[in-house]
């Protein structure tokens, strides 16, 4: 049953978080075309494409959590500190993406649509949400690595 889960718990990061890093990573650079071009509608229709490929994946993407403690009860390690890291970097990188990258997807494709921006708030920077998107992706990278390196691991690995 270990081999099962551990297989559901890989494919299921390949195939949400894989879509979900590129998507938030091409955002920032359609976004800067949007602003550049005299005529934005292509690059406008790639921004709301991109925004919905995180969203949808972001939400298939909770299966990998799921599917990863359900492997490390099986494999009795919950209580490893390689793997309690990895939870909270996993969190961490929940965080970032449904509190401050895709409302700042959302901010940006009503900006590009040409609707009013609060007046509170500054218009947004591509850059910005580019920094946002390169510390989800090293989050998820650094989870990555310490999945593979198992700090501890008694199986030589």
């Amino acid at each position: 049953m270990t081999k099962i889960l551990l297989s559901l718990h890989v494919l299921a990061a390949i195939i949400a978080v894989g879509p979900v890093t590129v998507a938030a990573s091409m955002f920032p650079a359609t976004l800067r075309r949007v602003h550049g071009e005299a005529d934005p509608g292509d690059a406008r229709t790639t921004l709301r494409t991109l925004h919905r490929i995180c969203r949808v994946y972001s939400g298939i993407g909770v299966a990998v959590p799921l599917f990863g403690l359900a492997t490390a009860s099986s494999l009795g390690v919950l209580g490893d500190a390689w793997l309690i890291t990895s939870i909270l970097l996993t969190a961490a990188a929940a965080g970032v993406l449904a509190l401050l990258i895709l409302p700042a997807q959302d901010r940006a494709l009503a900006e590009a649509a040409g609707s009013p921006a609060p007046s509170a708030q500054a218009p947004l920077r591509p850059g910005r949400l580019a920094a946002l998107t390169g510390v989800f992706n090293l989050l998820w990278a650094t989870v990555t690595v310490l999945m593979i390196i198992r700090p501890g691991s008694t199986t030589g690995v």
